[in-house]
């Protein structure tokens, strides 16, 4: 059971490998809707990500500064237990086209019935960025794409810098 409390407080998970400008028009639209918002980054052991959960959670830090209302922390297992510790009653998921929603709306039933006081909210990505994914950014930047478009400047180095040590591998 999900605790009361009278803050308004929404978790907004993802892997953000890397952090794109689609999420980041998530993360301010839906920090408009609640007194804390909480991004969530995910450890999923079964991936191989770019960078590592603590970086994921500075880079995108860094890029909501200018939020006062968001909160950004890791978390491994169910979405459905951290967004209970968070004290949230609300997730937020970002839906690109058609295709996103029958996947999130089977998690949303399934985190529905696992916490019966739990709802999903989806919002529709700005259509500036409904194509957009962090795999394709992955794979346009290591093959030295232009990558600006895509995600917030302060991160493009980050990017490039990573994708350059893999190619030496």
């Amino acid at each position: 059971m999900i605790q009361e409390t009278t803050q308004k407080i929404g978790v907004y998970p993802g892997s953000f490998d890397p952090i794109t400008f689609g999420h980041l028009d998530i993360i301010e639209r839906s920090s408009r809707m609640f007194d804390k918002l909480v991004v969530g980054v995910l450890v999923n052991n079964a991936k191989k990500p770019l960078f590592s959960a603590d970086e994921r959670v500075r880079m995108i830090q860094n890029v909501t500064s200018h939020l006062p209302n968001v909160e950004v922390r890791s978390f491994s297992g169910l979405t459905v237990d951290f967004v209970k510790n968070e004290g949230a009653r609300v997730i937020v998921r970002g839906l690109r086209a058609i295709t996103d929603f029958e996947y999130e709306l089977q998690m949303a039933q399934t985190n529905h019935t696992m916490c019966p006081g739990l709802d999903t909210i989806f919002l529709t990505t700005d259509l500036r960025y409904a194509y957009l994914s962090s795999s394709i950014v992955r794979e346009v930047a290591y093959y030295d794409g232009k990558i600006d478009q895509f995600v917030p400047a302060e991160v493009v180095p980050l990017i490039r810098e990573r994708c350059r040590l893999l190619k030496q591998k």
